[in-house]
């Protein structure tokens, strides 16, 4: 019994993306808030927890005449209550409510002074909310604006706090007012993102990371957000900067409506960029069913993923290089291998039956597996049909990457066995017929220039920091004509 209790706790804070801000970083956070010039008649605290950030505001903020406690959980207000700085503190309103129904903008709006909303919101995204069946979301609503693709295949996760960070920055437009809010790094990004896009005010707005390991005891690429609001600026750029103590930062903004991971390092190097470049970098394979279309040769024969030996013509199979390969330079030789039934999106696949014999029947008797794939993106689709495949998939050369590492490392890939190479579609490639424009194109893109233009551009906590968006922005034709250059700039380096 008392290990179900612990499970049901465990799940409880999961739900609510539970992480109590310690006092002493409370502390620190309202010291460096006083140090930025804020100085708030009114703090609100709109997820409270167990109040550190409130006792930290009564004791450090001089000029605060009113403190408001928003939290869901009962215990936790129990908790405060039985305190005597909070019993005795007539400045402190604690309120038991759900954020979610809670009437803020009345709340907000009967207030006068300087705000500052400033607490730690739930660090849990929507879809560990459903995986878990917990009712701690907003009402649905595609506040992101996703349709299409980006709907279907999962971009439209989100984090809960991204949310709630739209709902207190739309409170607190058309006021002089301040949010100092413990969020993820992404998510700060994602605010500044929605900001610009909805051309709300913004007068100035700052990141400070925070060591969650040592506060939290959690992995988690996290900071502290500072923006500042008035009535009329519209400064769509956040500085960045390592730690609470830190004076040195780097500027993320917009350019080209691209945002910039270093606008500075970015500008020296605009020359690069383009938004249409003519050579395109793609993604490799996706077919959602490994344990079918991919095989391991052993000798002669092949195994697939179910631990069935097989045997199939040569015509379909193509060797697999994964991202994991690309990243850890194994790009010689491999025993994986591939079925790749098209040679572009939606081409019938009846012809293998005549081609290919064996490879049919294989697909066929495992219909079942391929027929169950759950993205809908197969659908209306012919059978056996697979994503990210084209011309462009058949070249012998290619330069790759993977977008999972946090590295920026291309690899130049040739055929292994007489065979053009694949990949999966953690890698993004872009192709060549012809062996030496890839060898020219390999040395611009390791030019110290090119990394340094695309590290301009990176964010790297991302799960997926490489993406196409970002490699497609340089425009490589343009230095191929000029890659005399940047080639001398490697050798030099080297």
């Amino acid at each position: 019994m008392i290990q179900l209790h612990k499970v049901i706790g465990q799940q409880k804070k999961v739900e609510y993306g539970d992480f109590q801000t310690p006092l002493d970083l409370a502390k620190k956070i309202c010291q460096k808030l006083i140090a930025l010039g804020i100085n708030p008649d009114i703090v609100v605290e709109p997820t409270c927890g167990i109040g550190n950030f409130i006792e930290a505001s009564a004791h450090l903020f001089p000029s605060v005449k009113q403190i408001i406690g928003v939290e869901v959980n009962q215990h936790y207000i129990g908790e405060m209550i039985t305190k005597n700085q909070f019993i005795q503190d007539k400045r402190i309103e604690l309120q038991q409510a759900d954020f979610f129904r809670f009437d803020w903008l009345s709340c907000i709006d009967r207030l006068d002074g300087h705000i500052l909303v400033l607490g730690n919101l739930p660090w849990v995204t929507n879809s560990q909310q459903g995986n878990i069946g917990g009712v701690n979301l907003p009402k649905k609503n595609n506040f992101q604006n996703y349709y299409g693709l980006d709907a279907i295949t999962g971009k439209s996760n989100f984090d809960i706090s991204e949310w709630m960070l739209i709902q207190i920055v739309q409170w607190l437009q058309g006021r002089n007012a301040s949010l100092a809010i413990l969020c993820k790094v992404s998510v700060a990004r994602k605010l500044l993102n929605y900001l610009r896009s909805k051309n709300l005010n913004l007068n100035y707005c700052a990141t400070y990371r925070i060591d969650t390991k040592k506060y939290f005891d959690a992995n988690v690429e996290a900071c502290l957000l500072f923006c500042k609001f008035d009535t009329t600026s519209k400064n769509y750029y956040c500085d960045v900067f390592n730690s609470l103590e830190s004076l040195e930062y780097q500027q993320i903004g917009y350019r080209n409506n691209l945002l910039i991971r270093d606008v500075n390092s970015f500008d020296k190097l605009s020359d690069f960029y383009t938004v249409k470049s003519g050579v395109k970098w793609r993604s490799g394979i996706k077919h959602d069913c490994s344990s079918v279309m991919e095989l391991r040769k052993i000798d002669d024969l092949f195994v697939n993923g179910i631990g069935e030996t097989i045997e199939l013509e040569d015509r379909y199979l193509f060797p697999l290089l994964k991202g994991s390969d690309i990243a850890q330079s194994r790009i010689n030789n491999t025993d994986r291998y591939v079925i790749v039934p098209q040679r572009f999106i939606g081409e019938s696949t009846d012809s293998i039956r005549k081609f290919a014999p064996k490879t049919w029947q294989y697909l066929e008797s495992h219909s079942q597996y391929l027929e169950n794939r759950k993205s809908k993106i197969y659908q209306k689709n012919p059978r056996f049909s697979i994503f990210g495949v084209g011309e462009y998939t058949f070249s012998p050369w290619k330069i790759a990457i993977c977008g999972l590492y946090k590295k920026l490392e291309f690899q130049l890939i040739g055929q292994i066995s007489g065979r053009n190479v694949v990949f999966d579609d953690t890698v993004y490639f872009i192709s060549f017929d012809n062996e030496q424009l890839a060898q020219k194109a390999f040395q611009i893109l390791l030019s110290p220039s090119i990394v340094n233009f695309y590290s301009s551009l990176i964010f790297w906590d991302e799960k997926r920091p490489i993406k196409s968006s970002i490699l497609n922005s340089l425009d490589i034709n343009a230095l191929l004509q000029l890659g005399n250059l940047l080639v001398d700039d490697v050798n030099l380096t080297n």
